[in-house]
């Protein structure tokens, strides 16, 4: 897998968007990739230093497609990235402020 593989999307929540001020961001990854292979690609897509990841796996929402048949949103891995004080912050978040 490459970087922009691991990594899927931002996740933009007031949240998310305050945790930014004490240098974490949040993305939503692959489910198979774990913390080391996020810290890598976090810091090869946005040349940062990465200090901490913290994961956590949520099961899709169960939802109806019809009058009777029942389906299912897919399962998804978010991410919360806090980088070193060092590092510069990433523009794709200040820019959305």
């Amino acid at each position: 897998m490459t970087a922009y593989d691991i990594i899927r999307k931002p996740v933009v929540t007031e949240a998310s968007m305050a945790a930014t001020a004490d240098r974490k961001y949040t993305f939503v990854v692959d489910k198979r990739a774990n913390k080391v292979e996020i810290a890598k690609a976090i810091e090869k897509i946005f040349d940062v230093k990465v200090e901490k990841v913290t994961t956590m796996n949520y099961d899709g929402k169960k939802k109806r497609m019809g009058a009777a048949r029942p389906g299912r949103r897919p399962d998804w891995k978010k991410a919360i990235v806090k980088l070193t004080e060092d590092s510069k912050t990433i523009e794709l978040f200040e820019e959305m402020v």
